[in-house]
């Protein structure tokens, strides 16, 4: 199963993921796609790591997120948009290629596992102003759409409240 989970930032994609997990198992696993972080954003991880709890087992798996390590069943992943960053960085801005790795790793998660997959809404703000920005913009709307089409749900986060558009 794969519920897709998008919205702006700050809308709440997060916290509803981490509801949603808890009601299906009481060991959910974390999936972390960040690479490397700065001190600013290390901050970030420890404060959302202690706020997740301990029934939380928490991966960080920058890149290739079908291959997960774990018994646990529920699977939050957080976010497609550092994931898709992950690729456009390792490829070069090789959108093509960005594009098809991404749509490898999408088709090849685990049909046993429940996965909540989390990302940030595209073209609901201003464009971007660079070429490297309106490229990466366009990658991750065609991951989005690619992702939503797979999906057994999706639903769009506005203002902290969720609103079901496929299910």
């Amino acid at each position: 199963m794969i519920l897709f989970i998008t919205g702006g930032v700050r809308s709440g994609k997060s916290s509803y993921a981490q509801q949603l997990a808890l009601k299906l198992t009481d060991q959910p696993a974390y999936l972390a796609t960040s690479r490397e972080p700065d001190p600013e954003f290390q901050d970030r991880i420890r404060r959302h790591q202690e706020e997740r709890g301990p029934e939380w087992e928490t991966l960080e798996i920058p890149l290739k997120i079908s291959e997960i390590s774990t018994e646990r069943k529920v699977v939050v992943v957080d976010c497609i948009t550092l994931w898709l960053s992950n690729f456009f960085s390792e490829t070069k801005g090789d959108m093509d290629e960005s594009l098809r790795l991404a749509k490898l790793e999408i088709d090849r998660l685990s049909p046993q596992k429940a996965w909540i997959i989390i990302s940030n809404e595209i073209g609901m703000g201003l464009h971007a102003e660079t070429e490297i920005g309106r490229r990466f913009t366009d990658l991750q709307g065609w991951v989005n759409q690619y992702i939503a089409g797979k999906a057994d749900e999706v639903i769009f986060m506005v203002s902290g409240i969720p609103m079901k558009i496929k299910s």
